[in-house]
């Protein structure tokens, strides 16, 4: 029964939009404690280049899943899953109201909807031979098999995240089903009663407001940041395929200029951004806000506190 689900609200959109401040002000509002959604900010050390929010912005709200990994661990959606649904039930427990904001579609998907990623046994052999021939020929050979059976995650997965490029393969060599197929398949009725808020903005608005966050954390120290990984001897994993992290790599290792490495961030960043809309607008049932207008952004917060508060029957502070 809807009454009896627990109560969770999930703010979601492209990278810059305003989730971040309007995350603060919910869990203000609604005695709320904060569960990030992204996947690269669960990485210690990786600061700037995820706009991670610092400690004197979070204004004493409590936020989860960040800094639990080293830059060398791998973190799967299953992983998210798991955490994200125990600290739910921790924050419920405690007469508190989840918020989720982030913009990693599929991990917030999976949660929503309770995807049962355990089913799909692994095949060592196989790993190891797919493991092979990304060795042997390049990440992006191995990424052009996954496009031939699956286009569609092929299109979501970067060709250098290898670790998900051969967990695909997996699947479909395991199950005969493409990646897509099984998560559409494995799709289940909701898990939560949730509020989940979509924040868009219009296009050039959007772009350049990202420009200009590349450009910020640049100033911030993200070449330093990236730099003092790369002396590290953090290589060849995960966390360093995050964009920022992987174009600066490129020119550290002196395959780019600098002036490249920036122009490729933030071309990249756009993509995502773009990326990131169609997903959540073809995947997840949103109700979105149009934050073009910064003037009007506490009159637009009020409008989706007060849809909030109707959704979820909760009082506001």
């Amino acid at each position: 029964m809807e009454e009896n689900k627990q109560k969770v609200i999930v703010i979601i959109g492209p990278t810059a939009v305003g989730k971040t401040k309007l995350s603060i002000e919910a869990a203000k509002r609604f005695n709320g404690e904060i569960i990030s959604g992204d996947s690269m900010q669960v990485y210690r050390g990786m600061d700037i280049g995820t706009a991670k929010i610092k400690s004197n912005e979070m204004d004493g709200i409590p936020h989860h899943l960040l800094d639990i990994k080293d830059p060398t661990d791998a973190f799967s959606v299953q992983e998210f899953q798991e955490l994200v649904v125990q600290k739910i039930d921790d924050i419920t427990k405690r007469s508190k109201t989840p918020v989720i904001v982030g913009g990693t579609g599929l991990y917030i998907q999976s949660v929503l909807y309770d995807y049962q990623f355990s089913d799909v046994s692994s095949d060592d052999m196989l790993r190891e031979e797919l493991t092979a021939l990304a060795s042997q020929y390049s990440p992006e050979f191995l990424h052009n098999k996954l496009k031939d059976v699956d286009k569609e995650s092929a299109d979501r997965i970067h060709p250098n995240n290898t670790r998900r490029v051969i967990r695909a393969l997996e699947i479909y060599h395991t199950t005969g089903r493409t990646m897509t197929e099984y998560l559409r398949e494995n799709k289940q009725q909701p898990r939560y009663l949730t509020a989940l808020i979509g924040l868009t903005m219009e296009r050039e608005m959007l772009y350049e407001r990202i420009n200009q966050r590349v450009d910020i954390m640049l100033d911030e120290g993200l070449l330093e940041e990236v730099t003092a990984l790369f002396n590290n001897r953090i290589d060849d994993c995960q966390s360093i395929q995050a964009i920022g992290y992987k174009e600066l790599y490129d020119y550290l290792r002196g395959n780019i200029s600098y002036e490249r490495a920036v122009d490729l961030i933030k071309q990249n960043s756009r993509r995502y951004a773009k990326r990131q809309l169609t997903w959540f607008r073809n995947k997840m049932d949103v109700r979105w806000f149009d934050m073009t207008n910064a003037l009007e952004f506490d009159e637009k917060m009020e409008e989706i506190f007060h849809y909030i508060a109707g959704k979820l029957l909760l009082k506001a502070k």
